[in-house]
């Protein structure tokens, strides 16, 4: 039997299914290609580097670069950077951004924001329950290849610093999206971010595993907080405070 030409009624109704199909696709992604790469970047990638993390965390098993990293840290050491990088982690969690968490959740309700507010005190606060949990379960003990100038009592994995300063910075770049000021947090968020991370390996209280957990764990949790109050419900509460 000869094969179909390109005017056979079959192979016209198999093209007219391919344009149907790749308009429905064009359609898909003009509506929703944006939440696509942030649902990607910002939810799944995260949750599977966490996951592949945690699994070899609780298998106690270790990483090949978290010793050489740590130890790499340890030789650059001076009073200098000692000074520096103890200011450094004070700022990145008890001292610096908890209360730029309080200030933010406060300042968007003091601005009648209420959906903004919500959505950053679930995500901080979620954040910080979820560190502390996660902790217990994982009960991963601290580096001790040399004594720390800062030493710390709680488990490990993950870094409650790295997740906390993680977790703000996403918050406030997601709420600066769509302001003048989105450009600005896409600079300046991310390098206080890894420095925040990396003053915790520098003062040998984290492994660097331990940090890449804090911000995938950090990443994903704020994806899950914003999609649930900005995607899933275009307007969760009817009240004055929602503008």
């Amino acid at each position: 039997m000869a094969a179909p030409g390109p005017t056979d009624p079959a192979s016209g109704s198999a093209q007219g299914a391919v344009r149907a199909e790749r308009r429905i696709l064009l359609e898909l992604w003009e509506r929703h290609g944006g939440s696509l790469l942030l649902a990607f970047f910002s939810l799944l990638l995260p949750l599977w580097l966490f996951a592949e993390l945690a699994d070899e965390v609780a298998d106690r098993e270790g990483f090949a670069f978290d010793e050489p990293l740590l130890l790499w840290a340890q030789g650059l050491a001076s009073e200098g950077l000692d000074r520096f990088f103890v200011v450094v982690t004070d700022l990145g969690y008890l001292h610096g951004v908890v209360p730029l968490d309080i200030l933010l959740v406060l300042s968007l309700f003091a601005m009648r924001r209420l959906r903004e507010a919500t959505f950053a005190a679930v995500a901080l606060g979620g954040s910080a329950l979820l560190n502390m949990g996660t902790k217990l379960v994982f009960a991963r003990e601290r580096p001790s290849l040399w004594e720390s100038i800062t030493p710390e009592l709680t488990y490990s994995f993950p870094s409650g610093h790295a997740m906390g300063s993680a977790t703000l910075a996403c918050v406030l770049f997601l709420l600066a999206w769509h302001t003048r000021w989105r450009w600005a947090a896409a600079v300046l968020l991310p390098p206080a971010v890894v420095l925040v991370g990396f003053s915790r390996i520098y003062l040998g209280v984290h492994y660097p595993s331990d940090i890449l957990a804090g911000w995938a764990a950090a990443s994903a949790w704020v994806g899950v907080s914003y999609f649930v109050l900005f995607r899933f419900h275009a307007r969760p509460w009817q009240t004055g405070f929602d503008q």
